[in-house]
């Protein structure tokens, strides 16, 4: 009895959406259309800018983006933190859809595009680099609000 008291404690204390917030996001909740949002799309290549700019996230959102790689050199990205700031919904590597329980860092051995589809979740200040770079354009700053 005391544990189900307890949980209708617990119950009644979690945030109920109202119906313009369900409305707004739809039947998929978070995964819906009007939820989504295409960043643009990042560059693997010796010598290259990564990004023209900085990413500012808003978390609850949902985004997808590109790597392209043009086989120039073998490249990764890591971002461990900011991996971990999100909540990865699938990778597509041409045509195959993955869908991990988390990542660490990509990388392309060869010319090809990856894209990932995410959920912003932690705010926080973040970054994807490419390993043992120094330079500014080697690096994109992420911001998630």
């Amino acid at each position: 009895m005391k544990r189900l008291f307890m949980s209708i404690l617990i119950a009644a204390a979690l945030p109920v959406p109202t119906l313009a917030q369900e409305a707004a996001l739809g039947l998929a909740g978070l995964l819906s259309a009007g939820n989504k949002e295409e960043l643009a799309p990042l560059t693997l290549s010796a010598g290259a800018p990564l990004s023209d700019k900085p990413w500012v996230l808003t978390s609850g959102r949902y985004y997808d983006f590109e790597i392209e790689a043009d086989g120039s050199q073998e490249l990764a990205l890591i971002g461990p933190e900011f991996f971990r700031a999100i909540w990865i919904d699938e990778i597509v590597i041409e045509g195959l859809e993955v869908r991990p329980l988390g990542l660490d860092s990509v990388e392309f051995d060869e010319a090809g595009t990856m894209e990932i589809g995410f959920i912003a979740i932690k705010p926080g200040k973040y970054y994807l680099a490419v390993p043992g770079t120094k330079g500014d354009t080697q690096r994109l700053d992420i911001t998630i609000e």
